[in-house]
């Protein structure tokens, strides 16, 4: 999940390039959960696993943006991008990634389905007064949340639920801190930011213990290949490219898409079981998440 970039003016595109980058962000997002699971088999400790995806599709993010002639974050610039590093891709992916131990894919994608959640949260903690239908929808959403956290076999794994907790909320945080920061174009940012978890995390990894005793499998190999390019590259300019040709709500339909995906994915090529239980709680968050983008909408429509 992107941090919330500021709203664009949408350009007309044709039906066929937007269902094509609809398709990427839906399929690639919602994929990369059960990448995460596949390289953590291949023999990836989880935070060094996600700094090394993230510094190498950051440093070719950022080679390629300045060799095009973008120019570099300031230093201020950069002190903002680090602290979203550490609350969006530290925190955020970072728990994500330890959570994958011992949590199934699809599991962990319907805990973080919440983001949305938090996030309105957080925004109405800033002042922005929430509309009626916002307040009704973090009410059936942080059901939904309770629901998850109390009774689906995410109850049974303590440490899996301690991170699945904490990775929406600072993702959430992260985002709503960082609207109105002194911020580079939404690439250099996304690459910027990057880089920034790519040194933070392999750091934090080594600082709990983790070690590489032999390289990965072909498995975690080419799982990590996918993650960095398609995870954090292509699926990222998708995105970025429908934020400039429709409207944001059409654009962050994958808050609630991407869980599905993810769960099917897991289901099918992992062979993991989900309890009614389980999807009874992705249904409730994900009617939160929906009814919160419908008032979205509705609030933008007046500007």
């Amino acid at each position: 999940m992107p941090a919330e970039p500021l709203p664009v003016a949408p350009v007309r595109a044709s039906p066929l390039p937007v269902a094509s980058a609809l398709a990427v962000v839906y399929l690639v997002w919602g994929s990369t959960y059960l990448g995460i699971r596949w390289a953590l088999e291949g023999g990836w400790p989880p935070l060094t696993m996600a700094g090394a995806r993230f510094l190498l599709a950051g440093g070719l993010m950022y080679a390629v943006l300045r060799w095009r002639g973008m120019p570099a974050p300031t230093r201020v610039q950069w002190r903002n991008l680090a602290a979203m590093a550490v609350l969006l891709l530290g925190l955020g992916n970072g728990m994500v990634c330890i959570a994958e131990q011992s949590v199934s894919s699809g599991l962990a994608a319907v805990a973080v389905a919440s983001a949305p959640l938090w996030m309105g949260l957080f925004a109405a903690m800033r002042g922005e007064r929430p509309l009626r239908l916002e307040w009704i929808g973090l009410a059936i959403g942080f059901v939904g949340v309770l629901w998850l956290n109390m009774g689906s076999s995410l109850a049974a794994t303590p440490v899996g639920l301690v991170a699945l907790l904490v990775a929406p909320i600072a993702w959430s945080f992260g985002s709503i801190w960082s609207r109105g920061r002194d911020l580079p174009s939404p690439f250099m940012t996304a690459a910027a930011q990057m880089l920034c978890a790519g040194l933070l995390l392999p750091v934090a990894g080594f600082a709990i213990g983790e070690r590489m005793h032999d390289w990965p499998s072909w498995q975690g190999m080419a799982a990590f290949g996918y993650l960095a390019s398609f995870g954090s590259i292509i699926a990222f300019t998708a995105y970025v490219w429908l934020l400039h040709h429709v409207r944001p709500a059409l654009a962050g339909s994958y808050a609630y898409v991407n869980p599905v995906i993810a769960v099917v994915l897991g289901a099918w090529l992992a062979s993991e079981r989900f309890s009614m239980h389980d999807v009874g709680a992705m249904v409730v968050v994900l009617a939160g998440v929906v009814a919160i983008t419908l008032a979205r909408t509705r609030r933008a429509k007046p500007a």
